[in-house]
């Protein structure tokens, strides 16, 4: 790449030039050397004129005359038709020069030089290099005149002529050195030759003739001086600044009358030009209004936009074939008829009372938009502006009316507006549309009591079991046939939404009696009770309805809302598929409910939750007979004051709000790492058994077998000594866990090494065919059934029952296991139908971790009777 045309753009790596270039940023670099080697010379002139003067004794003298140039220096005397001016001090330069000698002229020249720049400009380089210029070409000059006068006396021509015509010549090379120094610099700036003889003479001549009358009268003062003394010259000092004071007031008088000339001729000069103009002028507004005419009535006819001049009175005068276009009529016809018309009725008095045709009513300027019709029967939705128009060429104004289509804009916005107000799955409206449907439902009914209605709040029971198993596009599919079939069965005047989820409400207005909304919740559970196909699958669904009425005197749609959701939970854990209405107790129990969450969720952060042990026992003869072969984990929650809370308080809970997992996986934990403690703190214990137990949640959770893992590898207990029980109810009921899902995770477990049991056998309704299939090792017989064995009326019965399950899990090759073992008599009957192992407050209570162990060395199981549980 080449050099840069200018050697300062290279200032970041020079620090001399970027402080070069951030105080002289308009020199080039030949304007730059030339300044400083004039400033140079300047400097060296004024040094030898300062070395000299001092030699010659003549310093009293010297400040005399530098106080008289700086004087006359301040008050120039300007000439006229130029920019330059005359300072009585250029005089008294040539008269130093003449008494003192080149170096005291080329001090005072300096002096004067520096309090005219300093008066001319603010500049620092023009008020440095105005002096040196000015020293150095006095120094040039005045020793030129030296050298000439000493020619001149040793020839004999020292006459005061002679004097005159060199001290005149003199100033001529003092103006023409002084004046190419400080031209050449701005030549140089310019990017122009440093001399120019032609600009030197042409802008400065009068410089030049200052300076030739300057020494002419300088040497005359200086021959009167020599020749009549000093008092002659302090009478000529007078005289001289009169004939300048008057030179001055001559030089104002003379451009005073031409600035009093140039503007009498400018004022005629102007009125000639301003008639000129005014004709000019109307002739070109006639044109401008003939063009201004055509332009309207071009830019009328061919615009994009729809337009029209209607008269005061709302008839078209005029329309273009856009607006007719916009109508679906011919632009003919639409002349002299009232706009009015062209606007959909329902719009039609608005329109008037704008356009100022309703009595009391005055026209303003107005736009709004509005819904006209289509010749072809349709609406077309247009922005119109309507103002005050004056046509060109028209004696009286009239009212100009422009329109353009906004239908798809319209339409846009209707769309925007039913997605912000409407479910996009259902179509349904949502929850923000129904929550206002249902405020101004509240609003009428405190204004008036007779306005009566009802919010029922519908949960689709199982639907998240279809979601997680056949995908979410399936229960996509299921909530709009679910919400097909509700909107058949609700009055068109009443509103059902979707909440979010398989939450739907319904909203009845105009409720005559308290038992239509009954009726209605009726209806939907029956209508529901018919399968629907999704996926290829036939799936049937059921609702759980909360319905709450407009009676209570709700203030708020959100306590109306509210209340309906807990209808509907009480009607959920009254089993579901049904019903149940609103009243300030269940509120109550709702809240209590919802604490109880609260406080389990603590309590799981907390760790307040603790395990126990019921141990399990294989039967003998009598108590001391019976051998340990393991225990089932309990969960315990002690609450902060030291009292337990029963488990079938809070594990329903658990199971609802999804905390069961979080709940299996403490005690899973817990259970394992405490079993191998046991185990291997003596070695008769070390093939104890565990059971644990699993909600339904945990089995339709995919990392069941992953979570199980993880204990049984963190604890380092064998999966052969772990046994899950689930309950019947569980296994068995195919809409809450798909049987080949429980068959894949219920093998996954047993491939794991882990044993399972069916826990609270006999009380569900199991398919013998089902049960022989999944992959079990054990049956638990309920405890009802035990309970039953003492029972005088249904002794018999139970006992046949307990031997039916204990021949069927001898036929299956299933271990049989006896819950709720309370007496020694029921121990004996359950060994006489062939039950070898069992559990119970009569074997043992659940135990605390310490009790255990003393179990399990060997001491008597009668200590565990007195065991909290």
């Amino acid at each position: 790449m080449g050099q840069p045309d200018d050697p300062l753009n290279t200032a970041a790596l020079h620090p001399w030039r970027r402080v070069h270039a951030s105080l002289m940023p308009d020199y080039n670099p030949h304007a730059t050397v030339a300044w400083w080697l004039g400033l140079v010379a300047g400097i060296v002139a004024l040094a030898w004129a300062a070395a000299q003067t001092a030699q010659t004794g003549s310093l009293v003298a010297l400040q005399a005359a530098l106080a008289l140039v700086v004087a006359a220096a301040l008050y120039p005397v300007r000439v006229p038709g130029t920019r330059h001016s005359y300072a009585a001090g250029d005089i008294l330069i040539f008269l130093v020069l003449l008494a003192l000698g080149p170096a005291p002229a080329a001090l005072v020249a300096a002096g004067d030089a520096l309090v005219g720049s300093m008066r001319t400009s603010k500049r620092w380089t023009s008020r440095l290099f105005s002096p040196a210029a000015a020293a150095l070409a006095m120094a040039v000059a005045g020793l030129g005149l030296q050298a000439a006068l000493g020619l001149a006396a040793a020839g004999g021509h020292d006459s005061a002529a002679t004097l005159l015509a060199l001290t005149m010549a003199c100033s001529l090379v003092y103006f023409v050195v002084n004046v190419a120094l400080v031209t050449g610099v701005l030549q140089l700036k310019r990017g122009e030759p440093f001399l120019q003889p032609g600009a030197l003479l042409g802008g400065y001549r009068w410089v030049g003739l200052a300076y030739a009358g300057s020494a002419a009268v300088g040497t005359l003062l200086y021959l009167t001086w020599r020749d009549h003394g000093a008092g002659t010259l302090l009478v000529m000092l007078p005289l001289l600044a009169l004939l300048l004071l008057t030179l001055h007031f001559y030089f104002r008088q003379q451009e005073t009358n031409e600035r009093l000339l140039a503007a009498n001729a400018e004022a005629a000069e102007r009125a000639a030009v301003g008639a000129q103009r005014e004709a000019e002028a109307a002739q070109l507004h006639l044109r401008e209004m003939e063009r201004s005419e055509r332009r309207f009535q071009s830019a009328f006819t061919h615009a994009s936009i729809g337009m029209a001049l209607l008269g005061f009175d709302g008839r078209i005068q005029l329309a273009n074939p856009a607006l007719a276009a916009l109508v679906g009529r011919d632009a003919g016809t639409l002349t002299g008829r009232p706009f009015a018309e062209l606007v959909s009725a329902d719009e039609r008095g608005d329109v008037e009372r704008a356009l100022g045709l309703v009595p009391g009513s005055e026209f303003q300027s107005f736009a709004r938009e509005l819904r006209c019709q289509h010749a072809s029967g349709g609406s077309v939705w247009l922005a119109l502006h309507a103002s005050f128009f004056t046509e060109p060429g028209a004696d009286e104004p009239c009212l100009i009316l422009q329109a353009q289509d906004v239908s798809a804009r319209r339409a846009a916005e209707a769309g925007l507006q039913h997605l912000a107000f409407h479910d996009a799955l259902t179509g349904l409206p949502n929850r923000r549309r129904f929550m206002e449907c249902l405020a101004s439902a509240v609003t009428r009914s405190r204004g008036d009591a007779r306005h009566a209605w009802a919010v029922m709040f519908i949960d689709f029971d199982r639907f998240k079991l279809v979601n997680d198993s056949l995908g979410h596009s399936a229960g996509d599919e299921l909530l709009q046939q679910l919400a097909r079939r509700v909107q058949e069965r609700i009055r068109p005047s009443d509103t059902v939404a979707r909440l979010g989820g398989d939450e739907f409400a319904i909203l009845i207005e105009n409720l005559e009696h308290e038992r239509d909304a009954v009726l209605l919740a009726d209806r939907l559970m029956d209508s529901l009770k018919t399968p629907f196909r999704v996926a290829g699958q036939t799936v049937t669904s059921s609702a759980s309805i909360g319905i709450t009425f407009s009676a209570f005197g709700y203030d708020s749609a959100d306590a109306a809302l509210r209340d309906a959701d807990t209808a509907m939970y009480r009607a959920k854990a009254e089993g579901k598929a049904r019903y149940a209405v609103f009243d300030s107790a269940l509120h109550t129990a709702v809240s209590q409910r919802l604490r109880l969450e609260g406080e389990l969720r603590e309590a799981i952060a907390a760790e307040q939750l603790t395990v126990v042990y019921q141990p399990l026992f294989r039967l003998g003869p009598d108590r001391r007979a019976h051998q340990l072969v393991g225990f089932e984990a309990l969960l315990r929650w002690r609450q902060s004051d030291g009292s337990m809370r029963p488990p079938e308080q809070f594990l329903p809970v658990a199971e609802e709000t999804g905390l069961m997992p979080a709940v299996t996986d403490f005690v899973l934990h817990c259970a394992c790492r405490q079993l191998r403690q046991w185990q291997r703190s003596a070695p008769d214990l070390a093939d104890l058994g565990l059971s644990v137990n699993l909600g339904a949640q945990d089995l339709r959770q995919g990392d069941l077998v992953a979570r199980v893992s993880q204990a049984l590898v963190e604890s380092g207990l064998k999966p052969a000594h772990l046994t899950l029980e689930l309950t019947e109810g569980i296994l068995m009921d195919k809409p809450l866990l798909p049987a080949a899902q429980a068959h894949a995770t219920m093998q996954a477990l047993r491939l794991l090494g882990v044993q399972l049991a069916v826990d609270d056998f006999g009380t569900g309704y199991s398919s013998l065919s089902r049960l022989s299939q999944l992959p079990i090792d054990s049956l638990k017989i309920d405890r009802s059934f035990v309970r039953q064995l003492q029972d005088s009326s249904d002794a018999a019965q139970a006992a046949a029952v307990v031997a039916a399950i204990v021949q069927l899990g001898s036929t299956l090759r299933k271990a049989v296991v006896a819950e709720g073992i309370e007496t020694a008599d029921q121990v004996e009957q359950l060994r006489g139908l062939g039950c070898e192992m069992g559990q119970g407050f009569h074997l043992a209570s659940p135990l605390a971790p310490g009790r255990c162990h003393r179990l399990a060395g060997g001491a008597p199981p009668a200590f565990a009777l007195t065991e909290t549980h």
